[in-house]
């Protein structure tokens, strides 16, 4: 049969990123635990095509990701996969990146009763014939509590809920830690969150978040904070937005570095 996409494109323009994106796969990412977490990924792939090529092979990329569906992933080897992709689509450069929700099992602070807790997460993987350089996103939910109110009110305190994100850039991914990433930026909200409360944590949720007022600034400089400490980190940018309880708008701040 005659393979259209492989003849030559006499036009001259190349194309920076030409593949597939908005596709729902199953797959599995290894746990904190080691164990494999099963979630389902949004992904997109593309590669750079050249000024002659006329198209690129669509369905190798989705080959690509059937190959990858029983392995459970870890950032080295979700970069392992986009270093694979180039000589399959025979590209000199090309990206992966999936979005995917990612579950913790938390105690409560009290009754100790377990319940999952996601977090939504983000891989990148740029890949190019001198490397691979690999990007991370989380959004983590925390309480975070007015200073302004608790120090005006007589009683009491608005709060809301925040979603802090962190991006960062690392060229070590063998100490890389995503539990662990999660943990340190739920401790510096007023409190953290749970999926599971009885009424014993949530009056320490409430009591804890009281005695930790924070605005958004001190937010993300908190978290920037701890986000600086991480081995191999080339850049950061961390976000904060407060859905604000007594406004019909949200407050937000950025710390890059």
């Amino acid at each position: 049969m005659p393979d259209v996409q492989s003849s030559t494109d006499l036009r001259h323009i190349p194309i920076e990123r030409v593949g597939i994106r908005g596709v729902r796969h199953p797959m599995l990412v290894a746990g904190g635990d080691g164990q494999p977490l099963p979630t389902i990924g949004q992904w997109e792939l593309t590669v750079a095509l050249p000024a002659h090529e006329k198209g690129t092979h669509m369905s190798r990329f989705v080959a690509l990701l059937e190959k990858s569906r029983t392995t459970a992933l870890t950032p080295a080897l979700f970069c392992d996969l986009a270093r694979e992709m180039l000589p399959l689509l025979n590209a000199q450069k090309g990206d992966i990146t999936v979005h995917f929700p990612y579950f913790i099992n938390k105690t409560a602070p009290m009754s100790g009763v377990t319940s999952l807790m996601d977090y939504e997460l983000t891989w990148v993987a740029r890949a190019a014939e001198n490397g691979v350089a690999f990007e991370l996103s989380v959004l983590v939910p925390v309480t975070s509590l007015c200073p302004c109110s608790k120090a005006i009110s007589e009683y009491g305190a608005h709060n809301q809920r925040s979603h802090v994100t962190v991006t960062v850039a690392l060229d070590d991914l063998s100490s890389l830690d995503i539990d662990g990433l999660i943990r340190s930026i739920e401790k510096e909200g007023s409190s953290e969150l749970w999926g599971l409360l009885k009424r014993t944590d949530e009056k320490y949720v409430t009591e804890r978040a009281y005695e930790n007022p924070k605005f958004v600034e001190d937010l993300v400089r908190d978290v920037a904070g701890q986000v600086r400490k991480l081995p191999g980190l080339t850049s950061y940018r961390v976000q904060a937005e407060n859905f604000e309880s007594i406004h019909n708008h949200s407050a937000y701040a950025v710390v890059e570095g």
